[in-house]
């Protein structure tokens, strides 16, 4: 993508977290091994834990509140913000840790919660450490949630994955019913909770197109219903809790647990968490990329201005999905040698490119150039923000 002697956009917000100390090593060339550590909030932050606002939202909506708490002296207060706030659009962030954690011991993650009103909760969860690179993130929409204090149990899907995680929890809220609210939460903590039985995984069943050469993309395709007590609840999470395997290994193998489409036909996925077999299945239909890389320009380089191309030198971008349409994915591709970019998504909607560290001064350029390539479809268009 480049602009000629002719803009996309950006912004992202990351709040600090420390670093975390509390274990040894044999030396100093061992990496240091994960913390097992249960807590993330009682009273206090656990050891070492740092909260990081999302984009977009409301960047002061925590506060730490000693009036209302489950139990000891303090709780989490999140304030959510009216529509149309200034501030931010919703509360919400995770809570890291700057060390690795291991969380193979537990079952779930426990929080209580309440709220000045009764809502239903957007979401809540595990496994998002605020990097845009999280592998196991598992989380439950729409709690219920009153104004007394409610626990709320998170299982995760498969404890034995999260050998060395820094997503400890992570919460989302917007304003509802056309009102911002104040939620509460307190005695953040991972548990083995008995009461979490019979796991019923699912691979949505599905039929995906993908170009030979690409890693398939599953996302929001998995999912685990549990019984909590004598209710199911399910928990969507990250297609990386579950083991695959494939009927045609030629077209689609499987790689460190990762599906890679290597030749042209057809192959069916199926997939287990843990020894339980998930229910549904993924029809993989393999087709050829483009035989030859799109074109190299031929403009000379001063009346570029280059956000990706192999023929010039590119200004750094923040993002290449960094928001769109649910569900969409960038991977890096190679075309005959040409560096590529491949959206994967069976009808990609829209997706934003964000470059607000090296914002664009396009006053000079008349053009905007973009080379693309589709494996079905007729029409794309190009908005400049």
């Amino acid at each position: 993508m480049t602009f000629r002697s002719s803009v996309a956009v950006g912004l992202a917000v990351i709040l600090g977290v420390t670093a975390l100390a509390g274990c040894s090593r044999n030396s100093p060339t061992e990496p240091w091994p994960a913390v097992i550590d249960p807590v993330v909030f009682t009273d206090t932050f656990g050891s070492h834990v740092g909260f990081q606002a999302f984009g977009n939202s409301k960047l002061d909506a925590l506060s730490l509140d000693t009036v209302e708490h489950h139990s000891g002296t303090t709780s989490l207060k999140f304030t959510v913000p009216n529509p149309g706030d200034p501030s931010g659009g919703y509360a919400g962030g995770a809570f890291v840790v700057s060390q690795a954690r291991s969380l193979v011991p537990y079952n779930a993650l426990s929080f209580w919660v309440k709220a000045s009103r009764a809502v239903l909760l957007e979401t809540a969860g595990l496994g998002n450490d605020n990097t845009g690179n999280s592998k196991f993130e598992a989380k439950r929409s729409n709690i219920p949630v009153t104004t007394a204090w409610t626990q709320v149990l998170v299982p995760i899907p498969l404890s034995s994955r999260l050998t060395a995680e820094k997503g400890m929890f992570f919460i989302a809220e917007g304003p509802q019913t056309g009102m911002g609210l104040t939620l509460w939460v307190d005695d953040v903590e991972f548990v083995n909770d008995a009461s979490i039985t019979n796991p019923r995984p699912l691979l949505t069943t599905q039929t995906l197109t993908a170009l030979v050469g690409s890693t398939l993309d599953l996302a929001g395709a998995t999912r685990t219903t549990f019984a909590i007590g004598a209710t199911d609840q399910t928990v969507t999470h990250m297609a990386g809790y579950f083991t695959y395997a494939s009927s045609d290994p030629a077209v689609a193998g499987i790689t460190n647990n990762i599906v890679r489409v290597l030749g042209e036909g057809s192959a069916t996925v199926s997939a287990k968490l843990g020894t339980v077999d998930a229910t549904g299945s993924v029809t993989v239909t393999a087709a050829l990329p483009p035989l030859s890389p799109a074109p190299t320009p031929s403009v000379p380089t001063a009346d570029v201005i280059s956000l990706f191309s192999n023929a010039y030198p590119n200004i750094t971008v923040d993002s290449w999905s960094k928001f769109g349409s649910a569900g969409i994915t960038v991977e890096d591709f190679s075309i005959a040698g040409n560096a590529t970019k491949l959206y994967k998504k069976l009808n990609l909607g829209y997706v934003g490119v964000e470059f607000k560290t090296n914002e664009v001064d396009a006053s000079a350029m008349t053009t905007f150039h973009m080379d693309v390539w589709a494996s079905s479809g007729s029409v794309i268009r190009v908005k400049l923000v």
